[in-house]
């Protein structure tokens, strides 16, 4: 488990290297809700998303001989972007292997980023594991890391910072990276506030674990929201969640896209679907949210290309 040390160490390694993102409000759609609601901007941070706060401060901590190697992963887009992009600043050789129904947009950026892509049609998990052994890589796990998770806990720490009043916070699951370190954050430094982790119907990951009482591997996902699309969840993230998040709940594919069409109406930014989510869940009223309430939605990302987007709008 982290601490808050290490979520502190974290912000401090980070600084200067991401950008502080915004929190603005609506009050359109706050009324829809009934509360003061505020998103974290993350779609404006570098690479897109949130997910270079955690692989900034992984890449920190790696050997000189780790980084001579180079460094692999697996990711839909959004990991693999940042990885690419931090490896880089590092002079890192960087590999990540993506299933070959990744978004066209998302493996040409981290391609330019300057990542090798090996697409597979296969079990992702098996395919970076064949290709780590035989290139003698090291991993950077997209979520199932202690580093990976006090960095995205920076986002949290910027989040009371910036509405100390906050009462409920909440945030998407994939994994389990990014709600594990906002939830440690969060509840470290303001216990009463409330943590609502948000999953799609069809990749429910976290729930089944949290009601088996173990990290589970679906058989198979489906959902537009390709950031929530995690298989399987970490050991790590389940723990993490099972001490710090108060609830979480299931969306549909359908109230996640009305949900992007909302935030994109009425406050003019392209939240990509796994952003969208956890606006979804207040909208189609998943989450008790008490009259007068302060809310902070966490827009994780904004990385959807003109295609996809014309698809689902």
């Amino acid at each position: 488990m982290i601490e808050l040390k290490d979520l502190e160490a974290a912000q401090q390694i980070i600084s200067g290297r991401v950008h502080r993102t915004q929190v603005t409000g609506s009050t359109y759609l706050g009324k829809q809700v009934g509360a003061r609601l505020l998103f974290k901007l993350e779609m404006f941070q570098k690479t897109g998303s949130f997910k270079l706060r955690g692989v900034l401060n992984r890449m920190h901590h790696l050997t000189h001989e780790a980084r001579k190697k180079g460094v692999i992963s697996v990711s839909a887009g959004n990991h693999a972007q940042a990885l690419a992009y931090a490896a880089s600043l590092w002079g890192v050789p960087s590999t990540v292997v993506m299933p070959s129904s990744a978004l066209k947009s998302k493996v040409e950026a981290t391609k330019a980023y300057g990542a090798e892509v090996i697409l597979t049609d296969g079990d992702l998990l098996e395919t970076v594991l064949s290709v780590q052994k035989e290139r003698d890589l090291t991993m950077v796990h997209p979520f199932d890391d202690l580093k990976i998770i006090a960095g995205a806990g920076t986002l949290g720490l910027e989040i009371l910072e910036d509405v100390p009043e906050v009462d409920i916070v909440v945030t998407g699951i994939g994994g389990g990276g990014l709600i594990s370190g906002v939830a440690t954050a969060i509840k470290l430094k303001k216990p009463d506030t409330r943590v609502i982790g948000v999953e799609p119907l069809g990749a429910p990951g976290m729930s089944e674990s949290l009601r088996l009482g173990r990290p589970v591997h679906l058989e198979s996902v489906n959902t537009v929201a390709d950031g929530l699309a995690a298989p399987f969840v970490g050991e790590h993230n389940l723990a993490h969640v099972q001490s710090y998040v108060d609830e979480v709940v299931l969306i549909s594919d359908e109230e996640i896209i009305e949900a992007m069409a909302l935030i994109m109406e009425r406050c003019k930014l392209v939240a990509e679907p796994a952003a969208a989510s956890t606006f979804a869940a207040l909208l189609f009223g998943k989450v008790n949210v008490p009259p007068g309430s302060t809310v902070v939605c966490v827009l994780s990302g904004g990385n959807i290309d003109r295609e996809r987007l014309k698809s689902l709008l």
